[in-house]
């Protein structure tokens, strides 16, 4: 089967579903142009400024965990990528994916920090499995509360110096003075009251719809954390009488023997896929080199 009659399976399958639920993650960003946290791209060399040089790494997501770069210099990388996701204009990946959703009876779940989906989709169709980086909490978790930051990188931005922070400038808990971290998946990662309450919404969608036609369509997830998105579509997918499964990764699309009869795999680029569906051109489109996609495999 060609990729092109893959694409007349999912648009048939988005006509005809009651529901669809979109897994988003990394392969995602990707498709949308944000691809510093795997590639030394010029992003990536804004964000780091003199710390690539200085430390070696050639990419964001080796600088983060590099044990070598002082606490102000990690804060300093901080705050750049995360004002570099609110400057950016709206990836057109995200765009097209509301252009195919409007209007339909969908729910998003994403791994995804970088916030995106929230500058197109409404906050209450969308839950965020591994946090936000547009928010901070207490690293000590002395209380439930996270914090929009906005304000504080555009006043933080201008004070870093030589590529760090003054660490006397760290932003600390309004409530026991420790120190403060991005809300995201870690060991400090709070997963209190609001994580609840879109975990909870999200599930509440799946139960409301178990029984009807459902589509998961899951767009860019790769095996570094499938247990959040890709195997409980599998699963559910298995379990649901009229589920059906629909992956787009040019290097995971993955599909188990249980459910072959109800799952398509589209190995290739999302961006061409979104395009395909709406109809639209892809002649000003690059495909991603599958070699150079990011491969988590390498951390563990």
């Amino acid at each position: 089967m060609t990729e092109q009659e893959k694409i007349q399976i999912l648009i048939k399958k988005i006509n005809d579903a009651d529901a669809i639920v979109v897994g988003t993650a990394s392969g995602m960003s990707a498709a949308g142009g944000l691809r510093y946290y795997y590639q030394d791209d010029d992003d990536y060399k804004k964000i780091a400024g003199g710390l690539r040089e200085k430390y070696g790494d050639k990419n964001l997501f080796d600088a983060y965990y590099d044990r070598r770069i002082a606490k102000g210099e990690h804060w300093a990388l901080l705050l750049r990528s995360i004002k570099h996701l609110y400057d950016i204009d709206i990836p057109e990946v995200y765009i097209e994916l509301y252009e195919i959703l409007h209007g339909k009876n969908y729910y998003i779940v994403t791994t995804n920090q970088d916030a995106q989906l929230f500058r197109v989709f409404p906050e209450d169709k969308i839950t965020r499995l591994q946090g936000d980086a547009r928010y901070f909490q207490c690293k000590n978790r002395c209380h439930d509360k996270i914090y929009y930051n906005k304000e504080i990188i555009d006043e933080l931005i201008p004070k870093i110096q030589n590529d760090s922070l003054p660490e006397d400038l760290i932003p600390v808990c309004p409530r026991c003075g420790g120190e403060m971290v991005d809300w995201v998946r870690s060991r400090e990662f709070l997963q209190g009251k609001e994580y609840e309450r879109e975990y909870n919404r999200y599930i509440d969608f799946i139960r409301r719809n178990a029984d009807r036609k459902i589509l998961f369509l899951e767009l860019g997830v790769g095996m570094m954390t499938p247990m959040f998105i890709k195997e409980p579509f599998m699963n559910m997918t298995y379990q649901l009488p009229d589920a059906y499964y629909i992956t787009v990764n040019p290097k995971h699309a993955i599909i188990p023997k249980e459910i072959a009869s109800k799952s398509l795999d589209i190995q290739d680029d999302i961006a061409f896929v979104l395009k395909g569906v709406l109809g639209k051109s892809t002649d000003n489109l690059r495909r991603q080199d599958k070699d150079n996609i990011f491969d988590s495999g390498r951390i563990y």
